[in-house]
């Protein structure tokens, strides 16, 4: 009950995407969201990436913030151009699948991000879903951040309107908004192993119930598959938030250097949360396969009791059915009944023994 009530809190809790807001790309397209902030203000009125751009640097202060999802090699051809982005990392952005990294082209950062999001179920099977990824790639120079989005989740709709509320932190550029960034990735990874939590410890506690001791080790396996999915994400990120932190590049400006030190504070969280998952699943997973050997030694034990006690009627009845003329109490008028109890007697002596050492 108290997971199911966590579960409940969640989804209450879970940030919704609102797709009407023009800060947001609709899901499944690459319509661009172009937006510029000037002294930690957002400007009104829709912009075109060109015209953002030159007003930006006319007035050389603010800077302008591009939001696209899934975009194709001819919707961002454009952009690149136009911001000089470096071809390796365009083409990183387009086919994604990359690695947590951070790299400079002269004044551009271009970062890469896992986004991570828990897939809520009622019952782990051997075959359910645990952790959906997705991939975020930010380009950010001295007057703009490109975001890049893949996949069906990571919507950074709440995360702008976050910054907006905070004119202070928005004047530090575009650092600020990698800085953002970086930190809701960070959140999401951490939330995601809290909720992981609690599907293991439905695990452990099936594993260790009296009456279903030997579990289900395809629920094992499935966590652990989710947990190396979840991994893949969150350790790789280590390195890049501690160039971030310690050995920023030009476009990063210094002043946001504590920031970093903190998201990686929390990166150091996760990452040791799912470490000490990977390994109590090993050993739930190492318990499961010793209870099912004992409950196996257990079944092969009653099976050899009874298989002991099967012995004693047939090797009586398979002397006296030898038919030689000559065996004790052949035409004795009671030696039937005799035959049958002494058989009842020595089965009835042989199950009390294995019942009193506990074989039966």
């Amino acid at each position: 009950m108290i997971r199911n009530l966590s579960r409940v809190v969640r989804r209450a809790y879970r940030r919704t995407v609102d797709l009407s807001h023009p800060a947001r790309s609709p899901l499944g397209s690459a319509v661009e969201n172009c937006v510029v902030y000037r002294k930690g203000g957002r400007q009104p009125g829709d912009w075109a990436p060109d015209e953002a751009i030159r007003r930006t640097r006319e007035g050389r202060d603010g800077f302008v913030w591009i939001g696209l999802h899934e975009p194709t090699e001819d919707e961002f051809a454009g952009l690149a151009k136009l911001f000089g982005l470096h071809p390796l990392a365009v083409e990183d952005a387009i086919h994604a699948h990359q690695r947590p990294k951070v790299e400079r082209y002269d004044d551009t950062v271009f970062a890469v991000f896992k986004t991570v999001r828990y897939v809520e179920h009622e019952q782990l099977t051997a075959t359910s879903e645990v952790v959906d990824t997705g991939e975020l790639m930010v380009f950010a120079g001295r007057d703009f951040v490109i975001t890049i989005r893949h996949g069906h989740h990571g919507s950074l709709g709440p995360l702008r309107e976050a910054l907006e509320r905070l004119p202070d932190q928005l004047r530090k550029g575009p650092s600020a908004v990698l800085h953002a960034i970086a930190d809701q990735v960070v959140d999401d990874y951490v939330e995601v192993t809290d909720a992981i939590q609690n599907d293991i410890e439905a695990v452990e506690t099936a594993v260790f119930a009296e009456r279903t001791a030997r579990g289900d080790a395809g629920q094992i396996y499935q966590l652990k598959r989710e947990l190396l999915e979840l991994k893949r994400a969150v350790v790789p990120l280590h390195r890049p938030l501690q160039i971030l932190a310690h050995e920023p590049p030009g476009a990063v400006s210094p002043e946001i250097q504590p920031y970093f030190r903190d998201v990686a504070d929390h990166l150091a969280r996760a990452t040791e949360q799912i470490n000490a998952f990977d390994g109590l699943l090993d050993s739930i997973l190492q318990a499961h396969v010793a209870q099912v050997t004992v409950a196996q030694n257990e079944d092969m034990r009653k099976i050899t009791a009874w298989a002991a006690i099967v012995a004693v009627p047939t090797m009586i009845c398979g002397i006296y059915g030898m038919n030689f003329d000559h065996m004790p109490e052949l035409h004795w008028t009671y030696g039937y009944p005799l035959a049958l109890g002494v058989i009842a007697g020595l089965c009835l002596t042989i199950y009390r023994g294995f019942r009193r050492n506990g074989w039966l």
